[in-house]
């Protein structure tokens, strides 16, 4: 049995030169370290230029568009936002006051039951003063600054010129604008566009039937007071399509000019005193001081006339105007409507004047409002139906399966891929010696 000792020894033998081996690459080490160091100093350098790279910045996680339904322009969890461009100041203030206040009242109606899918429904104004040159710049707020999800209830067919092509080339809903014009009516139609109310074309066809088939007047006796301007084009363009239809001679139509944001009305006056065919009827395409003040100037001079004006001119505000001057100037003005009579007792109406009354007490019942808030609630049908993940695209969708809506108009409301007016009806009204309207029929 070896010793311990002599195990020791042996053990201090074989261990020297493994030692002195070991001893070599550690003296070895630092010309080896210094080869592989750099090296893996180099690499490690790569991989967090990689890995930095790769991973995203705080400000690049910052710009990242949310992927939750709160990502859509004007869209949030407890709000949707539209727009609303029109007069608020000057000669056409009334027009946009009362568009804005009845499509706020089928809102607030709305949203004091909680709103659509949660959200509330609110509308941002931006006041163009009907001027053209100014819409450029309410749009943009709108857009920009307020980044509201659609437009709704514009009013006006020149701002409207100015106010499409900005909404379509940037895909925003374009909704219920109160004009009649035929620029929102394409054929096929834009896609973005959809108009609740009857065309000017309509209307002006309405009362040249009834001027011709009823009144029994030759075509030639009937002359257009228009607005120098698209809207103006509009309605005149509508009679003079609406007379060679009938057989009569479109280019014989006498037009009787004004300026829009004017109440100059003389020149008007001054042509239909040089015409040579006796005229028994003035087709008016105006606003309401405008209309007034041509009333005001020629009722005495042409005792018999029949005054006839399309929807636009702002009918309870025409009528202010017109018992202004007097009963015998109010008596009589006819003006085609594109809903039904306030004075009546539908439902429809009846929901209108108590949402007017709770939201808006001491504001008068009005036409331009009543259009509004009908508009406004075919929007919500739609909102509703679209469901509560919303963007524009499936909002057109909705719109444009939506047909046979009965809201209590008398007629339903229908759209489609190529029809995105949602009604055509025209309703006759004529006002009595009280300055209210009564319902007449146009056939």
């Amino acid at each position: 049995m070896v010793s311990f000792a002599a195990l020791g020894a042996i053990l201090v033998l074989f261990a020297a030169p493994l030692w002195d081996g070991a001893s070599g690459l550690l003296n070895a080490d630092s010309k080896i370290w210094q080869i592989l160091k750099p090296t893996q100093q180099v690499s490690k350098r790569s991989d967090q230029r990689v890995a930095s790279a790769n991973a995203p910045t705080q400000q690049a996680l910052l710009e990242q568009p949310s992927t939750g339904r709160t990502s859509v322009r004007g869209v949030t969890d407890s709000e949707i936002r539209f727009g609303i461009s029109a007069p608020f100041s000057g000669a056409a203030k009334e027009l946009g006051q009362n568009m804005k206040i009845g499509i706020e009242a089928a809102f607030n109606a709305v949203n004091a039951t909680g709103g659509v899918h949660g959200r509330q429904l609110r509308l941002v104004a931006a006041d163009d003063g009907y001027e053209p040159a100014r819409t450029a710049e309410t749009m943009k707020r709108l857009y920009e600054k307020d980044q509201i999800f659609g437009v709704v209830g514009n009013v006006g067919t020149p701002t409207a010129a100015v106010a499409l092509p900005y909404a379509l080339e940037r895909k925003m809903l374009f909704f219920g604008a109160f004009t009649g014009a035929g620029l929102l009516r394409s054929d096929p139609p834009d896609r973005y566009v959809f108009n609740y109310r009857a065309s000017y074309a309509e209307e002006t066809s309405a009362v040249v039937h009834y001027l011709v088939k009823v009144k029994r007047l030759k075509p030639n006796q009937i002359a257009v007071f228009a607005q120098q301007d698209s809207y103006g084009d509009a309605g005149f363009s509508g009679v003079t399509k609406a007379v060679h239809v009938l057989g009569g001679d479109e280019k014989a139509i006498l037009r009787l000019h004004y300026q829009r944001n004017t109440i100059d009305v003389d020149g008007a006056v001054d042509q239909l005193k040089k015409s040579r065919n006796p005229i028994k009827a003035v087709i008016m395409v105006p606003t309401y001081r405008a209309a007034a003040k041509f009333i005001e100037k020629t009722r005495d001079l042409f005792p018999g006339m029949v005054y006839t004006s399309v929807s636009f001119v702002g009918s309870t505000a025409l009528a202010n105007e017109l018992m202004q001057l007097g009963k015998r100037f109010a008596n009589g003005v006819i003006v085609t409507q594109v809903v039904p009579a306030l004075e009546g007792h539908s439902s429809l109406v009846l929901d209108y004047k108590a949402a007017l009354a709770k939201y808006f007490p001491g504001e008068q019942a009005d036409y331009v409002s009543l259009e509004g808030y009908v508009a406004a609630n075919v929007l919500i049908t739609a909102l509703r139906r679209n469901g509560s993940d919303i963007d524009t695209e499936k909002l057109v969708q909705a719109l444009e399966n939506l047909s046979d809506l009965d809201i209590g108009l008398g007629t339903p409301v229908s759209f489609g891929r190529s029809e995105h007016q949602g009604v055509h009806k025209v309703w006759g009204t004529q006002l009595d010696e009280n300055g209210r309207y009564q319902p007449i029929d146009l056939e």
